[in-house]
Order: structure tokens, then sequence, then C-alpha cells
């Protein structure tokens, strides 16, 4: 039993000690974003890398998941007699819940195990040390860029994924399925609230967008500098951010709904 108690909490101590130096890392990361105002040709280029090289993903992602939302929503409302309110359930799920999720997952699953994965080589190959022996800041040349960037693209692409699936309903509930498409449109504009649905979205995209960067971009720098300990990083990024997106999503939900 003394064994069991000394192992869990060698466990739970170092669980505890990580998080420690992953909030002294996120302080130093925020401290480096200001530093992008006189260099923010740094940002585009992380812009490009996270958001721009995702874009195709998520709207191909999102056209399916508007499909089958509009498929199952049909289903189900026609033997109420509502099939014409598909348009109201197909963005309201998106716009709430699927956009911001489905988007933050996407993201760590491309964006942030490419950041992990290219810091943890630079790392390997001692290019954050030859930065540092320069003079050279990483949390400012390096690190703050992709974080940032991280930050500003999930919204960005959530919205994107919301209004393509609300095409991808719309080509399936109107053109297939025959709902009337005044109805389709008019009862979700009636139905979506600006206010508290979309910017309720994008503040969740905005706080998903926030833990996966950091999260990613600390697995890098923290990691084992082997190919072993690369590959560990990458895995544990995409594992910790799917489930803190998934733990975030129900306290945004709880307190905004």
């Amino acid at each position: 039993m003394s064994d069991f108690l000394q192992r869990f909490g060698r466990v739970w101590l170092g669980m505890v000690e990580r998080l420690g130096r992953a909030t002294l890392f996120l302080a130093q990361l925020v401290g480096g974003v200001f530093s992008l105002i006189k260099r923010p040709s740094l940002l585009w280029k992380q812009l490009h890398a996270s958001g721009v090289m995702t874009l195709s993903i998520v709207l191909v992602s999102g056209l399916f998941v508007g499909m089958v939302l509009a498929l199952q929503a049909f289903n189900t409302l026609i033997d109420f007699g509502q099939e014409n309110r598909v348009g109201s359930l197909v963005a309201l799920t998106l716009v709430r819940e699927l956009g911001p999720v489905v988007t933050g997952l996407l993201f760590a699953g491309r964006a942030g195990s490419a950041m992990t994965a290219e810091i943890g080589l630079m790392k390997a190959t001692e290019q954050l040390s030859g930065l540092e022996m320069m003079a050279v800041d990483p949390f400012k040349r390096v690190f703050a860029p992709r974080f940032l960037a991280g930050v500003i693209a999930l919204p960005m692409l959530a919205a994107m994924f919301s209004a393509i699936g609300v095409l991808g309903g719309h080509l399936i509930g109107v053109e297939v399925l025959g709902v009337d498409k005044g109805a389709y449109w008019s009862l979700m504009q009636n139905s979506v609230s600006f206010t508290s649905d979309v910017c309720n979205g994008l503040i969740k995209g905005l706080v998903f967008g926030f833990v996966v960067s950091w999260i990613a971009i600390f697995e890098g720098a923290d990691c084992i500098p082997t190919s072993e300990g690369v590959s560990s990083a990458t895995t544990r990024t995409v594992v910790y951010s799917s489930l803190a997106i998934l733990g975030l999503d129900f306290l945004l939900t709880a307190v905004m709904f």
C-alpha cells in the first residue's frame, strides 16, 4: 500500500510541477507577443502556416458535417411536421457547438501537431540554443508568432466551418429533400442571434485557439530532444488539446447558454 501511495504521489507531484512550468512558459509567451508589433511579417507567415494550410480540411469537414446534420434533422423533424426548421437546427448546432469544437479538434490534429514537431525538431537540432547564443530570444522569434497565429486563426476557421456547414445543410435540405428554401433561411435568421449564438461561438474558438497553441508550443519546447521525444510530444499535443477542448466546451456552454 505504501508503494502505491508513493507512486501515486510522485505522479501527481510530477503533473503539478509540469503544470507550473507550463504556466511560467505561458507568461513568457504572452510577453513575447508584444514584440510582434515591430515585426508583423513573422505573424503573417505563421498565419499562413496555421490558418491557410488548415483551411481545406476545415471546409471539406464543415460541408459534410452540415449535410449530415440536415439529413438527420429532417428525418427527426418530419415526424412532427416541422421539417422546415431544418435550417434552424443546423445553424444553431454548428454555430454553438460543432463549429468551434470540430474546428478545434481539426486544428489540434493538423496545425497543433505541426507546431510541436517543428519546435521539437528545432530543439533536437539545437537551433533554439543557437538563437540564444546569437542573443535572439526564441520566445519573440519562434514561439510568440506561432502562438498568436493560432489564437487568431482558429476563430476564423470556426466561422468558415459553420458557414460552409450551413450551405451543406441547404444543399441536402432544400435541393435534395425538398424543404422550402424561404422557410429554411427565414426560420434560421429568426432562430440564430448574433450576440448570444454567433459571438459566443467565436469566443469558444478564441479560447480553444489559445489553449491548443499553448499546449502545442509548450510540448515542443519541453520535449526530450530525440526523435522518440519529438514523436511523443506530438502525440501528447493532440491528446491533451482534444481533452482540453471537450472539457472547456462543457464549461463554456454551461456559462454562456
